[in-house]
């Protein structure tokens, strides 16, 4: 009898030991680079290359044709962070107001979407609804669609959401969800657009990343430099010209024999696109907009046209 109650102990603790061994599946993993797992790299159809912040960088041009999405379990195997930070350095086209990234659960709810122009809006719904639309925030007065440059970080931690703009703007809001928060991965993630929504996203991306837990928000302005961007577009053509090449830097210098109209231009572009090589350039008229996404999730069946 006394070796059966220890036995039924020690049967009693198998759970709690277990419970004690299991880690979040996404503790440790690495970033998850959306651009890349949305095969950006690769050119796809409605986009292209173009220079980044610093004339070094490489960033992609997107225009309306766009169709990018991807399954959300693709990207997260081991289920979405409660925690997390949302990088991102993007330029879109002056008074634009759309999504920059949706995703979608497998019954078509939106439960996470970043919408870019004046206000800035964070969209988040867990598995409880939660918050309900009035309690979702927005950033008034910070108006990131003015055909600039701009670093973005979103750290989202418990009941609140932070933004941090250009490393210089800091603003935190309230995001009452629930205690355990989750978002379904069984869905699909698109870049620059919603589900019965005509705005899409229009203008140049160099980064967009996706990493468990807050730090990476936080410490992301000591990694970044914006200078750059500022010494080579802001200063006149004529002080640019008068600077030996001891004192321009290496990386900004450029021949002297140069076109004035590849100078200076409002979007940078690189030498060779793949556009360019066609002798093409993508269409961007009304009525070529795409009228469903490429690869619709088979949970959500045909998606309805965008436009």
């Amino acid at each position: 009898m006394e070796r059966c109650s220890r036995c039924h102990r020690l049967f009693l603790l198998v759970p709690l030991v277990l419970g004690l061994s299991v880690v979040p599946a996404w503790a440790g993993v690495p970033p998850v680079d959306v651009l890349r797992a949305l095969r950006f790299p690769s050119l796809p159809d409605g986009v292209r290359r173009a220079r980044g912040i610093c004339p070094a960088d490489v960033a992609y041009r997107v225009s309306r044709p766009a169709q990018l999405s991807a399954p959300t379990r693709q990207l997260f195997p081991g289920g979405f962070p409660k925690d997390f930070s949302l990088l991102t350095a993007v330029r879109t086209r002056p008074g634009l107001q759309a999504p920059l990234l949706t995703l979608y659960s497998a019954q078509g709810v939106q439960q996470l979407g970043l919408e870019l122009g004046r206000p800035f809006r964070f969209l988040y719904e867990d598995q409880t609804g939660r918050p309900q639309p009035p309690a979702q925030p927005v950033f008034r007065g910070l108006s990131l669609a003015d055909g600039k440059w701009h670093r973005v970080a979103v750290a989202v931690k418990g009941q609140s959401v932070t933004l941090i703009v250009d490393c210089k703007k800091r603003v935190t809001r309230p995001l009452p969800r629930s205690a355990r928060p989750l978002l379904d991965t069984h869905g699909v993630i698109i870049f620059g657009a919603r589900i019965l929504d005509e705005e899409v996203f229009e203008g140049d991306i160099q980064e967009l990343v996706i990493v468990p837990g807050v730090q990476a928000a936080y410490e992301s302005c000591e990694q970044k430099e914006l200078e750059c961007e500022g010494a080579w577009r802001e200063k006149p053509q004529k002080h640019r010209a008068q600077r030996s090449p001891k004192q321009q830097p290496s990386r900004l210098h450029r021949p002297q024999n140069q076109e004035p109209q590849q100078q200076v231009r409002e979007l940078g572009e690189p030498q060779t696109t793949a556009h360019s090589r066609e002798g093409r350039h993508p269409d961007t008229s009304p009525g070529n907009s795409p009228k469903c996404l490429r690869a619709p999730h088979p949970i959500l069946g045909s998606c309805p046209p965008l436009h």
